[in-house]
C-alpha cells in the first residue's frame, strides 16, 4: 500500500539532483503499515482500515550505507490511507475470497540543496483481491493488485503524491501461531511489485520486493505485544533515461495492538527506525492502524 514510504522522497544541479533522486520511493507500497500477524487477514465480513503513517529523514545515503548528498536534506511524509476490506463467505481452494481497496492521501515535505517544497494530495490507488487461509497454527494469505496512477505525478524533483506509473503487486504471507495457546507468533508478508514505465519520461523503476514481519506476545485476550520491522528493495534496475542504482532499506521497532471488543476496534501501534539504507533516505517510522468491523 509508501508508494510511496515513506522513503520517498532533489536539488537543482546535477549532483544535487542524483542524491534527491534517490531518495524518491522504489515502490508504491509504504514500508511500515504491518507488523505483528502481518499476513493475518480477518475472518468474512466488512471492515474499514485507517493507517496513519510518519515518516522523517535527515539523512541521504550512498552504496556503502554512508552519508551524501546535499547537508540541508530534511524530509517529512505523513500518510493517511483509508482500506475497505470484505472477507465474503466464499471459499476458493480452502480459503475465504476477499477484496480491498487502498486510498492514500499523502503530504510531502522535502529540502534538499536549493529545492524546498510541500504538496498534498491524492496519491495512486490499489484495488486488491485476497484469498486468505485459517489453520489451528496457521494463516496464510495470498493478493494480487494493480496500482493505478491516480495522483499527479511529475519529472523529479517533485513532492507530488503520485508516481506516475501502473504496477502490479503480488502478496504472499504467513502467521505461525508457535504454542497451542496462540499467545506466541511469528509472522511475515511478502509483496512484489512489477512497475511500468512512468509517464512523464520513458524510465522504467525497477521491480521491488517488501517484506514486513512480527514477532508478537499476546498478554491478555485484548493486548498484544512484541518486535516489528521491514525490509524494502529495488531487485531488478531501471531501465530508459536518468536510471538509479539499486537500493535497500531495513527497519526494526517496538509495537503494542490492543482491541475493544465491545466496540469490534482494535488498534496497532508501532515505530520503526531504519537501521540500514543504501542509495536512499534512511530515517524513522511511525504509524497508527484502526481497523473497525462494521
Amino acid at each position: 500500500m509508501r508508494r510511496q514510504s515513506i522513503c520517498w522522497l532533489v536539488s537543482v544541479g546535477l549532483t544535487a539532483w542524483t542524491c534527491s533522486s534517490s531518495a524518491q520511493p522504489t515502490a508504491h507500497y509504504p514500508t511500515g503499515i504491518h507488523g505483528i500477524n502481518a499476513a493475518t487477514l480477518p475472518p468474512p465480513g466488512l471492515y474499514v482500515r485507517d493507517y496513519s503513517l510518519f515518516y522523517g529523514s535527515d539523512r541521504l545515503t550512498d552504496s556503502s550505507g554512508a552519508r551524501t548528498g546535499p547537508p540541508n536534506f530534511d524530509v517529512f511524509t505523513y500518510v493517511n490511507i483509508l482500506r475497505p476490506i470484505w472477507i465474503t463467505d466464499m471459499k476458493v481452494l480452502g480459503a475465504y475470497l476477499g477484496a480491498d481497496i487502498v486510498v492514500p492521501f499523502i503530504y510531502r515535505r522535502l529540502q534538499a540543496g536549493s529545492f524546498d517544497d510541500a504538496t498534498f494530495g491524492l496519491g495512486d490507488i490499489l484495488p486488491e483481491a485476497t484469498l486468505s487461509w485459517h489453520l489451528k497454527h496457521f494463516d496464510f494469505c495470498l493478493g494480487a493488485g494493480e496500482w493505478m496512477p491516480t495522483g499527479d505525478s511529475g519529472v523529479k524533483p517533485t513532492t507530488l503524491p503520485g508516481l506516475g506509473y501502473w504496477a502490479t503487486m503480488f502478496t504472499l504471507g504467513g502467521t505461525w501461531y508457535i504454542d497451542t495457546e496462540r499467545n506466541w507468533s511469528l509472522s511475515a508478508l511478502n509483496r512484489y511489485e512489477i512497475n511500468g514505465q512512468k509517464a512523464e519520461t520513458d524510465t522504467t523503476t525497477g521491480n521491488a520486493w517488501t517484506l514486513e514481519w512480527g514477532l508478537g506476545r499476546r498478554l491478555t485476550k485484548l493486548i498484544t505485544t512484541g518486535v516489528s520491522g521491514y525490509y524494502q528493495a529495488k531487485v531488478t534496475s531501471d531501465s530508459g533515461a536518468h536510471p538509479q542504482p539499486l537500493n535497500r532499506v531495513a527497519a526494526i521497532g517496538p509495537e503494542v495492538a490492543f482491541g475493544f471488543a465491545a466496540q469490534q476496534l482494535w488498534i496497532s501501534v508501532r515505530y520503526e527506525y531504519e537501521f540500514v539504507a543504501e542509495n536512499r533516505a534512511q530515517g524513522h517510522t511511525a504509524a497508527i492502524v484502526l481497523t473497525k468491523r462494521l
